[in-house]
């Protein structure tokens, strides 16, 4: 392979590793041309496969940051890019090796970092992205209806208190302003009373007051 043939296939496997959410690095030395286009639909549109040279991947590697990878890359290599849902095109990657045994997982990268083969078959057992998102939609909509029932619950507490109040006041008008209206009523006529005592209170000492003026005269006219 030519030099500007090299750098233009190195650019491309770097510019894959950069783009892509996962690479599993596979060996597929035995399979069929057939069994290789099958293996292609069975990652799905989210993902290519491509067969690759060791060294040139081996640059495009540490050129796109990815330190590591060298072991992986003995023997013949396909890499399977995945854009989108890491965990079913790694569903995909697992039940094929299952079925055609010549597919060998080598190995990936996930976020910059290599994993092994063990950790590859571990990503196709977690839940698809469209699951994860239907269950952090139903843990989001809990959560909002239990607020809503937070907020909702103080207020129709205090709604049913005062029908409660409402209704006792209907059969018992003192219980609201009734009560202060009857207090009024009944001190009119104590205030009343204690009106028409004052005469009488103030007539008092003015009787008391007679006899003292007569002694007052009388000590006046012993002087004289």
């Amino acid at each position: 392979m030519a030099k500007p043939d090299k750098a233009a296939a190195v650019a491309e496997i770097r510019e894959q590793f950069a783009s892509c959410d996962a690479a599993v690095l596979t060996e597929y030395r035995g399979l069929t041309v057939k069994s290789l286009k099958e293996f292609r639909r069975a990652l799905g549109e989210n993902a290519t496969y491509a067969v690759t040279k060791n060294t040139l991947t081996k640059i495009a590697a540490r050129e796109a940051g990815i330190d590591g990878l060298d072991d992986q890359l003995a023997g013949p290599t396909a890499i399977a890019f995945i854009r989108g849902d890491v965990a079913t095109a790694a569903k995909g990657i697992r039940d094929f090796a299952k079925a055609n045994p010549l597919l060998v997982i080598k190995g990936g990268v996930l976020d910059g970092r290599v994993l092994d083969a063990e950790a590859v078959k571990k990503l196709a057992d977690l839940e698809s992205r469209e699951v994860l998102l239907a269950k952090l939609a139903g843990a989001l909509q809990g959560t909002l209806q239990q607020a809503v029932y937070l907020f909702a619950a103080p207020l129709a507490q205090a709604a049913r208190a005062l029908g409660a109040l409402e209704q006792a006041a209907g059969e018992n008008p003192s219980l609201i302003g009734g009560a202060g209206a009857a207090s009024a009523k009944d001190q009119k006529p104590e205030t009343a009373e204690a009106t028409s005592a004052t005469p009488a209170e103030d007539d008092a000492p003015a009787t008391d007051a007679a006899p003292a003026a007569e002694a007052t005269d009388t000590a006046a006219d012993a002087a004289e």
